[in-house]
């Protein structure tokens, strides 16, 4: 039975001779293992004797048998008594016709995905003016790394296991600590819950507490991740609008759609930098008890208060309080080490913690261990404090810069706390716009309109951080952005 004419030119083609293209044996392999596929090699074909085809091609008769038996191993050939014969596959790819791509289309992904596209390009890490990111060059990495290697040099072989799901206890321990002293956080070690930073800490919130088709509170203008999370968790999100004391419920968003989860950033609203009132906090607290629901609350970055002392923790105003509190080190550390913590109510521990340990794996444990001795070293609060002046003095200098240097109608916002100031523009500049154009100028502001889900005229802006933009380069940036300004300016009929 003559060779059909694929395999007659696959036997005559010779095997490359150099080290770059690989084994023989490899390189046979994969020239029938594609054959196969794409349908060259038919099912049901024989293929030649190791002999034969092993003098066909001048190689070892070894190395074609070591080839069969891998194409074998693999499901590719079955051998039988006359031979090796090619195995029927059930959906081979020669099927796959460009007609029958053109009707299949796309596989199919998730329905929420749709809502989940980032609404902002990716920007470069030292990217001026991007929200976010502290000041990298003035990490105490020295420290960090006497850290990092105390807690290689001491910790014991276990610690390359995965350990505690819910983080390692002397972290858990240390961040306890230093929330109660800082942030007027009640908790105990246990309570708290080692996440690889805020967004993970929220989509906990989100999968734990709530269930699909469930109401979820957001701030708008809000913070785009808490979106995602409640996206991904199939919620039904309410826009609450924020004013100058934060986040504004009414009595008819309490009644027309009682929430499941709110989240807020009652310490510096991000991003628009107010800080709830007293009166609002305690009546949020209030009216979520009242309907049975959890409040989520991000405390970001509030370590950095530039005037006063810092703004107490919405969770600790009253005992039991229905607050699920979020911290990360990303932003009072740095972002690429993916620590964050969780400060779970004590009411809710006996019903999450058995599915938190089933959800979570743990790992990253030097960082935490190292990170607790940070924190108890002193290292962590010197670091801040350190910080707390050098952002203080940059924001000064970027309101004076704007003030200065911004020569279009606009007006700052973001109070004087954190790493970020928001500048609001006439609804004519066209904010999306200036931030794509600055991106093309190694600037990173971004589009107010783009944090808020039912963007209102008011909404339109752009949101500046300071953390990692040294302050003399604040006066030609903000020239380059007045030009930017203007040249997106909308004319009038």
């Amino acid at each position: 039975m003559p060779n059909p004419p694929d395999l007659a030119a696959l036997i005559e083609s010779p095997l490359a001779r150099d080290r770059e293209a690989g084994s023989m044996q490899r390189q046979l392999h994969e020239r029938l293992k594609r054959a196969i596929l794409d349908g060259g090699l038919a099912p049901g074909s024989r293929l030649p004797g190791s002999r034969a085809l092993a003098e066909a091609l001048a190689i070892s008769r070894n190395t074609v048998t070591a080839a069969y038996e891998h194409l074998a191993a693999e499901g590719y050939v079955q051998p039988d008594r006359q031979g090796t014969r090619v195995t029927e596959l059930s959906s081979p790819a020669a099927t796959t016709t460009k007609r029958s791509r053109k009707t299949t289309g796309s596989p199919a992904t998730a329905h929420r995905l749709a809502d989940i596209q980032p609404r902002t390009a990716f920007t470069e890490p030292d990217a001026t003016f991007r929200p976010g990111v502290p000041a990298l060059s003035h990490f105490p990495m020295a420290a960090w790394r006497r850290a990092l290697d105390r807690a290689i040099r001491t910790a014991s072989p276990a610690t390359l296991g995965y350990g505690d799901p819910l983080g390692e206890p002397r972290l858990r321990a240390a961040i306890a600590r230093h929330l109660a002293i800082a942030r007027g956080v009640r908790c105990e070690p246990r309570q708290v819950v080692i996440a690889e930073g805020a967004q993970e800490a929220i989509s906990l919130c989100v999968r734990l507490l709530s269930n699909p088709g469930e109401t979820g509170w957001i701030e708008d203008p809000g913070y785009r991740g808490a979106k995602s999370a409640m996206r991904a968790g199939d919620m039904h999100m309410v826009p609450i609008r924020v004013d100058a004391e934060g986040l504004h419920a009414s009595a008819e968003d309490w009644q027309k759609h009682p929430p499941r989860l709110i989240y807020t950033t009652p310490s510096h609203q991000y991003p628009a930098g107010a800080v709830l009132s007293i009166a609002r906090r305690l009546a949020l607290i209030a009216e979520a008890r009242r309907h049975g629901a959890w409040i989520i609350e991000d405390d970001y970055d509030s370590e950095f208060r530039h005037t006063g002392e810092p703004i107490g923790a919405m969770q600790g105003l009253v005992p039991d309080a229905p607050v699920l509190y979020i911290g990360t080190f990303s932003k009072t550390m740095f972002p690429s080490l993916r620590l964050g913590f969780l400060v779970l109510p004590e009411a809710l521990l006996a019903g999450v913690q058995a599915p938190l340990e089933e959800m979570l794996r743990g790992g990253h444990r030097h960082e935490q261990l190292a990170m607790a001795d940070f924190i108890e070293s002193g290292q962590f609060g010197r670091h801040l404090g350190r910080m707390r002046r050098l952002y203080r003095d940059r924001q000064q200098a970027l309101r004076l810069a704007l003030t200065r240097h911004l020569k279009v109608p606009h007006a700052i916002d973001g109070g004087y706390c954190g790493l970020h100031l928001t500048v609001r523009l006439p609804p004519r500049f066209d904010d999306r716009r200036i931030a794509a154009e600055a991106l093309r100028h190694h600037l990173a502001p971004v589009a107010l309109s783009s944090f808020a889900l039912q963007p209102l005229p008011a909404d339109n802006g752009l949101v500046l951080g300071y953390g990692n933009t040294s302050a003399e380069l604040f006066e030609p940036l903000v020239k380059r952005l007045s030009q930017l300004a203007r040249a997106a300016e909308r004319q009038g009929p």
